[in-house]
């Protein structure tokens, strides 16, 4: 399967889903059926990942060829995304605490030859556990695995193996297209029993054959899954608000991986840029290399918006992808304030608090201003899925 990161492709990609995203959707959406043949999704996380497709795009795509209640099932796809991000906007210590637990292992696997050989078995395919295996070589050769088959794998690897979450995060993290820190973190710590405490998801080899079309039928696997331990959730936090736009100066345009769709700051609040940065963070996603592919993917991206919207960025540069690069353009183009979209928990929330400090010494302010599909929603993510889905009818009753 071929992932070109162009919005085109991208909108190519929806007008195929959108006639399957009703009632076939909800009848097929957890079968796969190998690679090359995930017919029955969407395939568009990647590029809802990097918002070369937004979210509102695709629910008014799906809702104007389907009534809200054929299309459910895929209404809520969508909007398990957006529950993940404001989750974790309320509480950016698990993102925190997760990153130091990886730095911890990274030492464990230094010194304990057992668990790197375990580890590297399995992020090779060579377990022995076909069904894993298979999943584990997709995932590397093309940056994409079915969501039912990661509910699967990261079972697998929890429950199984008896490896640490974290690294199997951190695993997919490194590879997948869509590498999305919410959602990726998050549905970690579910199928762990961590997310909803005490609530863990047990793969079996009956449900594995029945989605799978009798394809793997996996021997050994743990017949049960005791929850993982760690401390309660953090209580939320207040969520973060985003700025306002600035005043006319001269302002810089920040373009960054996580949100690609700047119309709605170029027509929504008028910015009119000097100059534009692109700049990833992707790198940033692991203490560990990370694949080729993904950062291919984010760059081409990238690249393909400036493109698109060359007319109105003014001078392009980069990508960039350090604080000091980010300082350093600010600097010598002579901007005095900066606008980007605002970047979720993660790599490039982390780089922007770093660059903060050095751009306020040179007297740039950096502003970050929310899209208004993720103020409306993101308030509702408190507690689990289930209570933020009674919002959902009203959230597309504002698109």
């Amino acid at each position: 399967m071929t992932f070109l990161p162009t919005r085109t492709h991208a909108l190519e990609r929806l007008a195929s889903f959108v006639p399957k995203a009703g009632a076939d959707y909800a009848r097929l959406r957890n079968f796969d059926l190998g690679p090359g043949a995930h017919r029955h999704v969407s395939t568009l996380s990647p590029y809802l990942r990097t918002r070369l497709l937004t979210e509102e795009e695709v629910l008014r795509a799906v809702l104007g060829r389907h009534s809200a209640q054929a299309a459910e099932k895929f209404v809520q796809e969508v909007f398990w995304r957006t529950y993940w991000k404001g989750w974790l906007e309320m509480r950016p210590s698990v993102w925190a605490s997760y990153r130091t637990r990886l730095a911890q292992l990274q030492n464990r696997l230094a010194t304990e030859s057992g668990l790197r050989q375990n580890g590297e078995s399995a992020c090779l395919g060579q377990t022995g556990i076909a069904a894993f295996d298979d999943w584990a070589k997709e995932l590397t050769e093309t940056g994409y695995m079915h969501n039912h088959a990661r509910m699967w794998f990261a079972s697998i690897w929890i429950f199984t193996l008896g490896l640490p979450w974290e690294l199997g995060a951190d695993f997919f993290l490194r590879h997948l297209l869509d590498a999305d820190v919410a959602s990726n973190t998050l549905s970690w710590r579910w199928v762990g029993g961590l997310h909803t405490q005490g609530k863990t998801y047990l793969a079996t080899a009956e449900n594995i054959a029945r989605y799978t079309e009798g394809r793997h039928r996996p021997e050994g696997l743990a017949p049960y899954a005791d929850p993982l331990t760690e401390p309660t959730n953090p209580t939320r936090s207040a969520l973060p608000l985003g700025d306002t736009a600035p005043e006319a100066q001269r302002i810089g345009l920040i373009l960054h991986d996580e949100d690609l769709a700047p119309d709605y700051l170029l027509s929504g609040h008028g910015i009119r840029p000097e100059a534009t940065l692109l700049l990833t963070a992707r790198k940033g996603l692991s203490p560990f290399h990370v694949a080729p592919q993904p950062l291919f993917f984010s760059e081409a991206a990238l690249a393909d918006t400036a493109s698109r919207w060359s007319a109105r960025l003014g001078p392009v540069s980069g990508p960039a992808s350090t604080p000091d690069a980010l300082v350093s353009w600010a600097h010598d183009m002579g901007l005095t304030a900066l606008v980007t979209p605002y970047a979720p928990v993660g790599p490039t929330a982390d780089l922007f608090a770093s660059a903060k400090p050095k751009l306020a010494a040179h007297g740039i302010r950096l502003t970050q201003i929310q899209r208004p599909f993720d103020a409306r929603a993101w308030p509702h993510a408190t507690h689990g899925f289930f209570r933020f889905k009674e919002a959902i009818p009203k959230l597309l009753q504002a698109l």
